[in-house]
């Protein structure tokens, strides 16, 4: 757990969270904890209880807000893409009048991309460095969809070019993946539509038209969303069009292949019959005129199906 007080962008490192206690006289402060720091906290900024079990949980909370009297309580999911998998990182957030609490049970990206926007933005309080950090975890949605997309569009062009088996697991667990997404992105889209049209006393009101930015931004995330599982049921539709001409292409060859070896195995039956008054067969050489001219025959047959596209 790290404990700094923020001033206009600039951070001063306290020894601990008793620091924090007493409300600044500029500035705010932003306490980065895990789960584990809670029984420390809980206490010393009272925060409610419920909102504490929840971040005990072990399971999955689904974002939302929850207002208590001295402090807000936020959930909302970051995302990581590793173009295998998507993982969903719970982020706790506890907002107060001079303070505001992160709290999460692993690393997220977002945390240690923010402290540049502070200082460049030259944040001054707790309700603006929550929305900087909610714009970045938006962002990253963006970011994520858009690798996404270059993804399908890859499969699609790998499809296309040479089937592999391999292939359907990939859609099959991308598009399991974007459909248990979509299932996070509608809640998470409301609780950022709260921050911008709800009243909420804890947020300044000039600010709050800024999360109406993020609110439009999460919309479009949704509606991407839902292009997107679209196009993985496009991309099964390819992969299963892809290999049914694949199969009409195998068997195009074999009947053109077993139409080409019909005529040569009617002339060896002829000849393979056990009689003694066959055409030629005791004519000097026969065996080679024979095979001659089926190797003839079965050459003419080839140039034919080549010029009528058969094979």
């Amino acid at each position: 757990m790290k404990t700094r007080w923020v001033q206009n962008g600039v951070f001063t490192l306290l020894e601990d969270a008793t620091a924090a206690l007493t409300p600044p006289s500029n500035g705010f402060y932003w306490i980065d904890a895990g789960v584990e720091d809670l029984e420390l906290l809980q206490p010393l900024f009272h925060l409610h209880d419920l909102a504490v079990e929840d971040c005990l949980s072990d399971e999955e909370q689904r974002p939302k807000i929850e207002i208590y009297d001295s402090h807000y309580f936020i959930v909302i999911n970051s995302i990581r893409f590793d173009d295998e998998e998507i993982f969903l990182r719970g982020l706790n957030i506890f907002l107060g009048k001079y303070f505001i609490i992160t709290v999460t049970k692993q690393k997220i990206n977002e945390i240690r991309a923010l402290k540049p926007f502070l200082w460049e933005e030259e944040v001054n309080s707790a309700d603006r460095f929550m929305y900087h950090l909610v714009d970045l975890v938006v962002d990253n949605y963006v970011a994520v969809g858009d690798r996404i997309e270059a993804k399908i569009e890859k499969l699609e062009e790998d499809i296309l070019m040479h089937t592999k088996k391999t292939h359907l697991n990939e859609i099959i667990g991308l598009r399991s993946e974007v459909l248990w997404l979509k299932k996070v992105l509608v809640p998470q889209r409301d609780v950022i539509g709260m921050l911008n049209k709800k009243d909420l006393r804890l947020i300044d009101h000039q600010l709050q038209k800024y999360f109406g930015d993020i609110y439009e931004n999460a919309v479009k995330i949704v509606d991407t969303f839902d292009t997107l599982r679209d196009l993985m049921g496009n991309l099964r539709e390819a992969y299963q069009s892809s290999v049914a001409n694949r199969a009409n292409e195998i068997m195009r060859v074999f009947t053109a292949l077993t139409t080409i070896f019909m005529p040569l195995t009617f002339i060896t039956g002829v000849f393979g019959m056990n009689f003694d008054n066959i055409l030629g067969l005791h004519v000097a050489h026969g065996d080679e005129y024979v095979m001659a001219f089926m190797a003839l025959l079965g050459f003419c047959m080839y140039v034919l199906f080549r010029k009528k596209e058969w094979l």
